[in-house]
């Protein structure tokens, strides 16, 4: 039981919630779970649990289904934003089952009550598993339309009293405009909360950094995509982009 402690020594990050969008499952597919991938991310999920991080997830449901996408075009709002609920449940199942066959134990909670295939949210008892080093996903955002996963991952990572919430993407921090499309994009090391709102930078909704802002908690935005990437920033190394006042 020594093990943890001595692993945990030289982290900077004792407690984060890791907000991954659901687009990062598909892998190369233009749809769905690809489950090689799944796989990987739960591997880096694994390690960084393993060395004693108490870590919880959100997953975005993009994958399968979003609200505010073409798919969704001539459905009422609410309707079409609960069926990316669902969505994020189905990713959030299919990444607890990922987690599990690597021996972490791990816990989705629902802000939506399903209690055939997991729990309700429960503050309290979300944090006892932590605690316990259970992984914890949370699934189906805030439980309310018009809000996005990225808002529900800023509520869960104040409920939750994280040192920081994670932003996994493909690349690797925030840009001055799309590296994919820009190569003379450069990278921010830092960021404070009111540069991404007044530069409209499109790293989080707008709600979800205003709320990590009067919280105090930072967002560290890195690839997730990078092999060993989700082990190096807990340790404050690698590259990545810090939000934060």
């Amino acid at each position: 039981m020594t093990e943890p402690a001595v692993a945990t020594a030289d982290l900077r990050y004792k407690r984060i919630l890791l907000k991954v969008s659901g687009e990062v499952l598909m892998g190369e597919q233009g749809f769905g779970i690809d489950m090689n991938t799944v796989k990987a991310v739960a591997e880096e999920i694994a390690e960084v649990a393993q060395m004693g991080v108490e870590l919880c997830l959100v997953i975005g449901g993009g994958n399968i289904f979003r609200g505010l996408s073409k798919a969704a075009v001539g459905m009422e709002r609410s309707s079409a934003d609960y069926m990316g609920m669902l969505a994020t449940v189905m990713n959030a199942l299919a990444m607890q089952n990922a987690l599990e066959q690597l021996g972490v134990d791990t816990r989705v909670q629902s802000a939506i009550q399903m209690n055939a295939v997991c729990e309700p949210f429960i503050r309290r008892r979300a944090e006892r598993h932590l605690e316990k080093g259970r992984v914890v996903i949370f699934a189906a955002g805030t439980g309310a339309p018009y809000f996005t996963t990225d808002t529900a991952a800023a509520l869960r990572a104040a409920e939750m009293n994280c040192d920081a919430l994670f932003k996994g993407t493909s690349v690797d921090g925030v840009y001055t405009a799309d590296p994919k499309k820009d190569s003379a994009a450069r990278r921010y090391d830092t960021l404070s909360y009111h540069e991404v709102l007044a530069k409209d930078l499109k790293v989080m909704d707008a709600s979800a950094v205003s709320m990590m802002r009067d919280n105090s908690i930072p967002i560290v935005v890195f690839s997730i995509r990078s092999d060993g990437a989700l082990r190096d920033v807990v340790h404050g190394r690698g590259t990545y982009t810090v939000i934060s006042e």
